[in-house]
């Protein structure tokens, strides 16, 4: 297989900046299980690298995603392997939390059903302002169940349910409204706006950012008593790291921190 017919590609750059790019375009790359398993491989690959800051989920041509591959799906139809199937995916999205880094979606185009899951399953996303988010398999007799658990952390509730109800798409401005995605920009400044996140992350204590990005989905699944107490525990260990003492001093000392970062 040639690297331009790999369903993933990577790259990075010197910062620890890795974008992984979806690359099935003639697809619109919908997440056959071999991207799947090309992706998981990456992720579990920058979970152990220290040296990775933020991520970038990016795509190939038109489309970010247009969920399941559901020529691949009707093939040998049968409850084992559904099962098998949905647990790879679910494994793929819990992995993209479970990153010590920030993982950006960086979305063109349709998000449909489980690449609208993809989406809502990154830490932040930027979208051009011509892309469009739909969880429509309600559509097709088979409620998006499991785009719905990553798409009721985002949005409101009623707001999630109406889209896994009717199918019905939102525009860029509708997502940014709802809480989908953090930015929208126009296609051609898409990247920039990307750019913008990352560089103000990658200026940031990696540690700081790990043990918060953490804490962050760990609190959310809690009670508010069991979130504080885990967030003071954060916090006290943050604080007694060196990154966080040297910031604290400089603000004292009304001067830049001297990180590294």
């Amino acid at each position: 297989m040639s690297p331009s017919e790999a369903p993933i590609l990577s790259s990075r750059d010197a910062r620890g900046l890795v974008t992984l790019t979806l690359n099935r375009p003639s697809a619109f790359n919908a997440l056959s299980e071999a991207l799947m398993t090309a992706l998981q491989r990456e992720l579990d690959v920058i979970a152990q690298d220290e040296s990775v800051r933020v991520v970038v989920l990016a795509a190939a041509g038109k489309a970010f995603c247009a969920g399941h591959d559901l020529k691949e799906m009707r093939d040998a139809p049968s409850l084992e392997y559904y099962q098998t199937l949905f647990r790879q995916c679910a494994r793929l999205m819990v992995s993209l939390q479970r990153l010590p880094v920030p993982v950006i979606a960086r979305v063109q185009g349709t998000a449909t059903a489980a690449g609208c899951q993809l989406v809502a399953s990154c830490d932040l996303a930027v979208a051009a302002s011509n892309a469009k988010f739909a969880v429509s398999g309600v559509n097709l007799g088979l409620f998006c169940s499991t785009p719905g658990v990553a798409l009721s952390r985002n949005l409101g509730r009623k707001a999630a349910f109406e889209m896994l109800v009717t199918g019905d798409f939102l525009n860029a401005e509708q997502a940014l409204h709802e809480g989908l995605i953090n930015h929208m920009a126009a296609p051609d400044a898409l990247d920039a706006e990307v750019e913008r996140l990352v560089a103000s992350i990658v200026a940031k204590p990696r540690v700081a950012v790990a043990l918060g990005k953490a804490l962050f989905y760990r609190q959310l699944e809690t009670g508010i008593e069991a979130a504080y107490t885990d967030a003071a525990q954060t916090m006290a260990c943050n604080m007694m790291d060196e990154s966080a003492l040297e910031g604290v001093q400089a603000f004292i000392e009304k001067r830049p921190p001297s990180w590294r970062v």
